[in-house]
């Protein structure tokens, strides 16, 4: 036989002890779980909002630098700078290296004299004659794989001024040279000389700085004016 359930509440539990002939305890005043004071007494140690506060003081301070992280570059935790772009500092400063480089460069110069040398002809009214464009270009590509390399090579970039000043002069030649042409010559001279030239001119300004540049481009406005010429 299955044993009964206790009562459950105070009523069947009066019940329950009634039946039985063992009443129940009456109810005392004294609990039975023993009651005391908590201990008032300071910590011995620091509490969490001691150590809380001493870190912020710590913070409100200020944590000097070192002289030679002043330059404002990102680090990392060695001290190291890091490079955007690159995954660490010790690589080279150009993932693919001057081949790389001189290869890039060479198919987009390519691309540049080949719609230069279309644009020649639309400007003259001559039918395109394409396989003169595509022979010219391609006797210009080892032309631009050579110099390009040669200037983007290591030694080149130990040079870094004498590089700026040989391509401002090689800017100021070249643009110079194509306005002269382009106000003096016959079309067919043009047709010859432009595309190449252009080429030239417009990636020595591209490798140029901002200030070089800005020479270059003011010495070919100057020459333009001093031959009173026109650009059109």
């Amino acid at each position: 036989m299955a044993d009964e359930e206790p009562p459950q509440n105070r009523r069947a539990r009066r019940a329950a002890a009634r039946e039985s002939g063992n009443p129940m305890a009456p109810p005392t005043k004294e609990p039975k779980i023993k009651m005391a004071q908590p201990n008032r007494s300071k910590p011995s140690n620091k509490t969490l909002l001691d150590l809380y506060e001493d870190k912020k003081a710590l913070l409100n301070q200020g944590q000097p630098f070192d002289a030679k992280y002043e330059d404002g570059k990102a680090r990392d935790e060695g001290g190291n700078i890091l490079e955007a772009g690159l995954s660490s500092p010790d690589d080279d400063d150009e993932p693919i290296g001057p081949l790389g480089q001189a290869v890039f460069w060479t198919v987009l110069l390519g691309m540049l004299h080949f719609t230069l040398d279309v644009l020649v002809y639309n400007q003259y009214a001559q039918e395109i004659n394409w396989p003169a464009i595509w022979g010219r270009t391609f006797t210009m590509l080892p032309i631009l794989f050579l110099l390009i390399f040669m200037l983007r090579s290591e030694t080149a970039e130990r040079f870094a001024n004498v590089r700026q000043v040989f391509y401002l002069a090689m800017a100021v030649g070249a643009g110079c040279y194509v306005i002269h042409a382009a106000n003096v010559y016959d079309y067919f001279a043009v047709m010859k000389q432009a595309p190449p030239l252009g080429t030239l001119w417009i990636w020595s300004v591209i490798e140029m700085k901002l200030t070089f540049a800005a020479a270059s481009v003011l010495a070919n406005i100057g020459y333009l004016w001093w031959k009173g010429f026109t650009m059109f």
